[in-house]
């Protein structure tokens, strides 16, 4: 790992504190941080079957050098492994493996999927054991593996059963990057502008500068990037881990986003996508709410459209995305605690009825 690219960001949540440790080529060295930070002697690996061609043979060679005895585990890939009969599966294989409260630590090894469903059922077995996030995909590297929300999906929506478990350790190797499809690159991008987009207006400009050398996975566009979209992840948490108020605001784009997902049947969609579609019908809605000065709808279409990523929601009647919005996990008294823009770089939360987020004709105009 060159010493010009290894960075460490710190989320501050008094005992619960952890670090991100980012670099390149890095993965040899997981056994011997983890070790350094816990007492455990058993890894519990979960991934995917690509993910775990590609990394983990030299995930557990590093595992088993620094002394712990390693157990594989896999789930299917694709949003459709995330579900309550897998974490069942896992409980069953990982208790015969001989995991138990005091020695075992569940390394999720993958995607926001295995990140996910990793924690969750991290969060749930013995009431609670370790887990160390090693993210191989860039929308798991800048969001999803860090703030310690983990969750399976039922038929009535994403996401919604789930617990707050945050992770021991999370371990980026930004090469495992250079396996990932492009599209599934392409989807991961979605995150990154969303947090330029809702935080940091200079971020955001200097994407509309390096998007190119960024997509080529330049490391030293890559790297300070990543580690840019760490930091801001890390703030957010530190100032709200429940995901009280003022987090809400990393929801930008989801509540259309979700629905999308859902309609689709987590099928032929990607969570990227669904969110790129669902923050800019927002960008545009947080206009017509006089919330977001005129052109921030057109500024971000643009960056995404540039980026590779779809940007107009579906044609699902009208009706099937208000049931769909119904279940949306920020609804407080029938009211959606809906993530508006105030402009590139700003956002902030506004309660609206599904209908008044999807007004009669919306979908026609999008917004």
């Amino acid at each position: 790992m060159s010493a010009s690219h290894a960075r460490s960001v710190r989320v501050r949540l008094a005992e619960r504190s952890y670090a991100i440790e980012l670099g390149v080529g890095s993965l040899g060295g997981l056994g011997e941080a983890v070790r350094a930070r816990l007492g455990a002697t058993r890894a519990l690996i979960l991934s995917v079957p690509p993910v775990g061609r590609r990394y983990g043979a030299a995930v557990t060679r590093s595992l088993r050098a620094a002394g712990f005895r390693v157990k594989r585990f896999e789930v299917p890939d694709g949003e459709r492994s995330k579900n309550l009969r897998q974490a069942e599966r896992l409980y069953g294989e990982m208790l015969e493996a001989g995991a138990d409260r005091g020695s075992s630590v569940v390394i999720a090894l993958g995607g926001g999927v295995v990140g996910d469903l990793g924690g969750f059922v991290a969060a749930t077995l013995f009431r609670g054991l370790p887990v160390v996030q090693v993210p191989t995909s860039l929308l798991s590297m800048v969001d999803s593996s860090v703030g310690g929300k983990t969750g399976v999906n039922v038929a009535q929506g994403k996401n919604l059963v789930g617990a707050f478990h945050q992770p021991s350790l999370v371990w980026i190797d930004a090469a495992t990057l250079r396996t990932l499809p492009p599209r599934q690159l392409r989807s991961g991008m979605a995150e990154v502008v969303k947090h330029a987009a809702i935080w940091d207006a200079r971020l955001f400009s200097r994407l509309e500068r390096q998007l190119e050398p960024l997509l080529a996975l330049d490391p030293d566009v890559l790297v300070p990037i990543l580690e840019r979209n760490c930091r801001i992840k890390a703030s957010v948490v530190s100032r709200d881990e429940r995901e009280g108020g003022f987090r809400m605001l990393l929801n930008y784009g989801h509540t259309l986003g979700h629905a999308v997902e859902s309609l689709k049947g987590y099928r032929g969609v990607l969570h990227g996508e669904a969110v790129s579609m669902g923050m800019v019908y927002a960008a545009a809605l947080s206009e017509r709410l006089g919330k977001a000065p005129e052109g921030t709808r057109e500024r971000l279409e643009a960056l995404l459209r540039r980026v590779g990523l779809p940007t107009k929601l579906p044609s699902f009647e009208r009706r099937a995305y208000l049931r769909a919005l119904s279940v949306d996990k920020k609804k407080r008294d029938s009211r959606i605690r809906f993530v508006a823009l105030r402009g590139i770089g700003e956002a902030e939360t506004v309660p609206l009825l599904p209908r008044e987020i999807l007004p009669a004709g919306a979908l026609t105009r999008q917004c």
